[in-house]
């Protein structure tokens, strides 16, 4: 352990990751419905995400009514977990992290957070169609890994109390029996291509959570006293760069476009930009929103594919867009927000619809995945200016315009070509990547994609 992290001053608190052998078993279900249950109860909840993600957070976040954020020991760093997980603990109640995918699938993965941590595993199976391999399953999660932390396991999507009955005769020990939620439609979070429907797109959100809290109130887990709750132990931990950094974007307005179209926006990108000292002002262009009075813009992630009409009809804010380019003030573009810059968006059902016609080219979604992982972007060298963060999209990029340079998985050689990763492109004032950066991974770097200096990077 770092010699400047102390553990005179732990604090224990409730605490769980909630995770599964793979997606789709019903981590964020049973994650958001704990955490909704004891916010209902007047406790005070702090929930995370591990790993990269922008749609679980959100369901989180209506769960417990505050900002949710991403924690991975490679992307955020340790000392980053470390500090958020502290700084939860003091004001919370109750912990919760979301796991990501399998318990241990990913290098780092949600077992390695919880190792780290110490924060006692919750395993959800999906045991729709078995019945001894529940058991099975529960034990290998269990002892796969060494040093792992264990609260019990839950059964998700029962289909009677006989079921449950049969599922938990199958643990080795039933004391691990943390209870089964049944099927059921009226608490089931939908989902399409980029994972779960967004909370705020669904106006009976807040009933699903309260249907699957009042569920999980009536198994083992939900009747527990929030004291005899799983417990982890939070030690302190130092100020983080982000946080005390230098504020090289001081003076400057940045514009952020927000809505159902460009939504995918860590909170904690938000918290650096204004460390740096930016000024911040949102708009919405599915709104009809003009291009606010700014220095910088931010178009981040999204679904411009399902606004793809919408968008096409900005014709003022496209001439606010040409207007902000021909001043050279920067745009970063990300993933979403670097789609509808181009000249063309295909959709899946063929249809192709003119963007905003700012970048030669046109993206094409596609029916699989076209780029999934960790992703860093060097940016005028490496170490202090590189950049982590992630690519997950499904659409794909034909254009003109040459990379500057190309993102890197971790371990990997950018120079490699263009299996190394995602393309960089600046063009004019314009950045521009599938590449979702974590502005906290070097605040240098980020205030040099919203800075008027032209963009260099390490690799070409």
């Amino acid at each position: 352990m770092d010699a400047t992290i102390s553990t005179t001053n732990a604090l224990q608190r409730a605490a769980v990751l909630v995770a599964a052998p793979a997606s789709g078993q019903g981590k964020t279900t049973v994650a958001a419905a704990l955490a909704r249950l004891h916010t209902r109860q007047g406790r005070t909840v702090r929930a995370f995400k591990c790993g990269p993600d922008f749609l679980d957070p959100r369901w989180l976040a209506l769960a417990t009514g505050a900002p949710v954020h991403s924690l991975d020991l490679w992307m955020t760093g340790e000392a980053d977990c470390r500090r958020r997980l502290r700084i939860a603990a003091e004001s919370a109640d109750l912990v919760i992290v979301e796991g990501v995918m399998g318990l241990f699938d990913g290098d780092p993965s949600a077992a390695d957070l919880a190792v780290r941590f110490g924060l006692p595993v919750l395993a959800v199976i999906d045991a729709h169609a078995m019945a001894g391999t529940f058991g099975a399953l529960a034990w290998g999660l269990q002892s796969f890994g060494p040093g792992l932390p264990w609260a019990g396991t839950l059964a998700n999507r029962v289909a009677s109390e006989r079921h449950a009955g049969m599922l938990k005769d199958a643990l080795r020990d039933s004391s691990q029996w943390m209870g089964a939620l049944p099927r059921g439609a009226d608490f089931a979070l939908p989902e399409r291509h980029l994972g779960l429907v967004a909370s705020d797109e669904m106006g009976d959100a807040m009933a699903r959570l309260d249907a699957a809290a009042d569920a999980l109130a009536l198994t083992p887990l939900g009747q527990l006293p929030i004291d005899r709750l799983p417990q982890a132990s939070f030690a302190f931990a130092p100020p983080q760069p982000a946080e005390t950094c230098a504020p090289l974007l001081k003076g400057r307005t940045i514009a952020i476009a927000r809505d159902a179209a460009f939504s995918f926006i860590y909170p904690a990108n938000l918290e650096v930009l204004a460390a740096l000292g930016a000024r911040l002002v949102f708009f919405s262009p599915l709104a009809g929103d003009p291009l606010p009075a700014c220095d910088a813009l931010w178009l981040p992630g999204g679904y411009p594919e399902l606004h793809a009409d919408a968008l096409a009809r900005c014709e003022g804010l496209r001439a606010g867009l040409w207007a902000h380019v021909d001043a050279g003030k920067p745009i970063w573009a990300e993933c979403g927000g670097m789609m509808a810059l181009f000249d063309e968006l295909v959709t899946a059902d063929g249809t192709v619809h003119p963007m905003w016609r700012l970048l030669p080219g046109r993206v094409t979604m596609q029916k699989r995945l076209a780029g999934l992982g960790p992703q860093q972007l060097d940016i005028e060298g490496p170490g202090a200016h590189t950049l982590r963060g992630h690519t997950f999209h499904y659409s794909t990029c034909e254009t003109t315009l040459p990379p500057l340079a190309r993102t890197a998985r971790p371990g990997a050689d950018a120079a490699v070509g263009t299996r190394a990763g995602e393309a960089f492109y600046v063009h004019g004032s314009i950045r521009a990547s599938y590449f979702h950066a974590w502005f906290a991974s070097s605040p240098e770097a980020t205030a040099r994609l919203f800075g008027d200096a032209p963009i260099e990077a390490a690799h070409g």
